[in-house]
């Protein structure tokens, strides 16, 4: 297999250059990391453009042996975000979504962050969307970057199955989900209604706000449906990714 040892070497530098988000998202790649992504970014025929493995890596390749370099330690170690790294990564093209697809009005789910900045809340709450049958995730505006390699490794292969867009404005996304018969499920303190009050089961868009700010007024105030979760004792809110799990959920309820 074709090895490349030196920091010069092209494909490394490119590697250097996908740890910034300026670069993920102009050239539209990003890096994965370990055995099992790269497993399931294989079976969900993502567009692997190349695989790096540590001289020794003993693992599979999955069928990308013709993609794939050895990669010297001391590049790799470089290159690698994990502390105890499998030993092989791989340079992954982003998927490019068409919106026009999710206008059908088939009943199916869409979840809103709204600039959430923890990697592994956002990465959970794309692996939970994903479990509980979600068709979309729009992130909105001022969110953290969800193609960086801690989001990648919290979502454990759900960004290769979860399509995700990118919203500006608040007005492109009230827009877009009622062309697509939508509601706008906003949770919130100012309300009466307990989240099974209402039927979140089908045709909503949920809306998960900013780990300290919560969901921004604006949203509030365009929202269709405003819940909350009941709360005992002095507890003010929830983890953003757990009252994401507990109001996704309700679309699987028997």
């Amino acid at each position: 297999m074709r090895e490349i040892s030196s920091k010069d070497n092209k494909i490394f530098r490119l590697c250097e250059q996908l740890a910034h988000k300026k670069y993920r998202d102009k050239l539209d790649l990003y890096l994965i990391e370990g055995e099992n992504l790269l497993e399931e970014a294989v079976k969900n025929k993502a567009d692997i453009k190349t695989v790096l493995a540590r001289p020794d890596y003993g693992g599979g390749f999955f069928g990308m042996e013709d993609k794939a370099f050895f990669l010297s330690e001391k590049l790799f170690d470089q290159l690698s975000q994990t502390e105890t790294s499998q030993g092989i990564m791989a340079i992954v093209e982003k998927h490019r979504i068409s919106r026009d697809r999710f206008l059908k009005k088939d009943g199916g789910n869409f979840v809103v962050l709204d600039r959430l900045q923890d990697p592994g809340n956002i990465g959970t709450i794309l692996r939970t969307a994903d479990a509980a049958g979600y068709r979309l995730a729009i992130v909105m505006k001022g969110t953290a970057d969800v193609f960086s390699p801690k989001v990648v490794r919290a979502a454990t292969g759900s960004l290769f199955r979860m399509p995700v867009v990118f919203m500006d404005s608040v007005g492109e996304l009230m827009e877009f989900t009622r062309a697509a018969g939508k509601k706008l499920v906003a949770t919130c303190f100012d309300t009466d209604r307990y989240y099974y009050d209402e039927n979140l089961r089908e045709n909503i868009a949920l809306i998960i706000g900013n780990e300290g700010n919560g969901i921004s007024q604006e949203l509030i105030d365009g929202s269709d449906l405003k819940i909350k979760i009941p709360m005992h004792g002095s507890i003010e809110s929830l983890n953003a990714s757990v009252a994401a799990g507990i109001l996704m959920y309700e679309a699987v309820r028997p």
